[in-house]
């Protein structure tokens, strides 16, 4: 398989394994009844924050669970002026090619820069996306031929789904030698065999031109198809019960039905001889057994435009903060097809917040669950980002322009502290943020608290319990005298301790297994 290669790749293709996890701070709620600092459990997150330290974030409780992703990450156009800086020049981003790749980055064009920034997060999205699910990516000309080669690389050639046309705008104002009226968006998976696509509604004005009921048929509306197909089957005449006319299959066709089923059916009216009753035997098709869903296809247009992003943004916030924000039209019809009603899905470069926007959009329209995670680097994440997000449940405009809201709810964060500095624990972090941690790389589930009068006690899992002795103030130790503190009995027992003076005979016999603290705490 062809590989690209770039400056700085070397230092970045497994760069996704040293990226330290941090934990992530609840700032704030909001639902219906508004914002507040109490945790109203919602599962929808938007995060500020570097989206390379979110997603690395994300992993212990998301790893392989993110049925859905859209990203809309820059362009690299060259264009300074924006919001969203599109030129991978922001000066986080600088700083973190200067210290990842280090002096080569003085050498690196535009290309090899997006590059490096691309490549690890695509890693993590990968490793978040589920074994069902599918990575969206909106991107244009410039960088469209580098992501499809680093996509192949990461996803794979077999998982690659489609390279989908977007028609952004209705015409190009004339501008370059042929005027550019749409985007791409690369469609891959994780796994192709796993992978399945819902077929979307037929429009009701299709549905109106291609099934009808001229004669009232109890059956409800229908259509008429061939009566014949050209694999090897019955060969006889039918006769018209109207006129006496023989009809025999066309030369090299056959009848789909045998004799005797072709007379039930003429019979019961499902065979007709067209609106006159003299012509060519066809069947009826009713559309109450027709498959009224259509696959998506490779050209979206008329999934909304540049402009009504702009319009819809500009309605949300009184003013144009973007200049090219995502239609929610857009996201909506990927999410349609590619999600199902209690998804997960991500947007890791959150922007305006159309994602957001679009799931709580379309629960509320299809009576759906999915639940978002947004993560938005710049400053904004709160005052536009979240305030999009916040205007779509309550609702906004005024008068004849009001918008109802739909209801839902969220939770904002800020990206913590890292869990691990260097080799130690950072003794910053609370100690219940570390045993959600412990617990859920042990057991992938939520941490719950649990009491049974051991305040190093984590919870049980599969009959086997699980002990967190540790005190950032001083050294723990594996003794006899932690193992009488120990009062429930269980088939087996995982405990993390700075030390151990237990023999190894005396670890298999009471069935423990030690896990030092903090070389035992598993790195993703």
């Amino acid at each position: 398989m062809p590989t690209l290669n770039w400056i700085g790749k070397d230092k970045v293709i497994n760069h996704h394994h040293d990226v330290p996890y941090h934990v992530l701070e609840r700032q704030y709620s909001f639902d219906e009844n508004g914002q507040h600092e109490e945790d109203n459990g919602s599962e929808n997150m938007i995060i500020h924050g570097d989206n390379l330290v979110a997603l690395k974030s994300l992993l212990p409780k998301y790893e392989g669970k993110i049925k859905c992703i859209y990203i809309d990450p820059p362009y690299n156009t060259g264009n300074e002026g924006w919001v969203y800086n599109d030129n991978v020049n922001d000066p986080k981003i600088k700083k973190w090619l200067g210290e990842v790749v280090g002096s080569e980055g003085e050498d690196l064009s535009r290309h090899d820069k997006w590059l490096c920034m691309m490549y690890p997060r695509l890693k993590l999205l990968h490793k978040l996306l589920a074994d069902d699910g599918a990575i969206f990516i909106s991107i244009d000309d410039n960088e469209q031929a580098n992501l499809k080669l680093i996509c192949d690389e990461i996803f794979g050639t077999t998982n690659f789904i489609a390279n989908i046309v977007w028609k952004k705008k209705t015409n190009g104002n004339n501008m370059g030698y042929i005027p550019a009226v749409h985007d791409f968006v690369v469609c891959y998976c994780k796994n192709i065999n796993k992978l399945s696509f819902k077929g979307l509604p037929l429009s009701e004005e299709y549905l109106k031109n291609k099934y009808s009921n001229p004669d009232n048929d109890p059956r409800g509306a229908w259509t008429t198809t061939d009566l014949s197909a050209n694999h090897k089957g019955p060969y006889f005449k039918i006769i018209n019960p109207n006129n006496g006319q023989e009809y025999y299959p066309p030369e090299g066709r056959y009848w789909v039905f045998n004799e005797d089923e072709v007379l039930k059916r003429i019979d019961d009216g499902r065979i007709i001889f067209g609106k006159s009753g003299n012509t060519r035997p066809v069947q009826k098709v009713f559309a109450s057994n027709r498959d009224l869903t259509q696959k998506p296809e490779t050209w979206f247009d008329k999934q909304g435009y540049n402009s009504d992003g702009m319009l819809t943004m500009a309605a949300l916030l009184g003013k144009k903060v973007f200049d090219y924000p995502k239609p929610i039209q857009l996201i909506e019809y990927i999410l349609r097809f590619a999600t199902e009603n209690n998804s997960i899905v991500l947007d890791s470069f959150g922007g305006s917040g159309t994602t957001a926007h679009s799931v709580i959009d379309l629960n509320k329209r299809d009576g759906g669950n999915r639940k978002f995670i947004c993560v938005e680097l710049m400053d904004y994440a709160d005052t536009i980002t979240a305030e999009r997000v916040k205007r779509v449940i309550k609702g906004y405009g005024e008068g004849k322009n009001a918008v109802e809201g739909t209801s839902g709810s969220f939770s904002f964060y800020e990206l913590g502290e890292p869990l691990l500095i260097g080799e130690n624990l950072n003794e910053n972090i609370g100690t219940d943020k570390i045993k959600e941690y412990i617990w859920y790389t042990e057991t992938k589930a939520d941490y719950q608290e649990n009491d049974n009068g051991n305040e190093f006690y984590l919870g049980r899992n599969n009959d086997t319990d699980y002990y967190f002795f540790y005190n950032k103030n001083c050294v723990t130790t594996l003794d006899h005298t932690f193992l009488a503190t120990i009062k429930q009995k269980a088939e087996g027992y995982v405990i993390y301790a700075d030390l151990c003076s237990l023999s190894d005979d005396e670890l298999s016999k009471f069935n423990i297994i030690f896990k030092k603290i903090p070389r035992d705490i598993t790195r993703f």
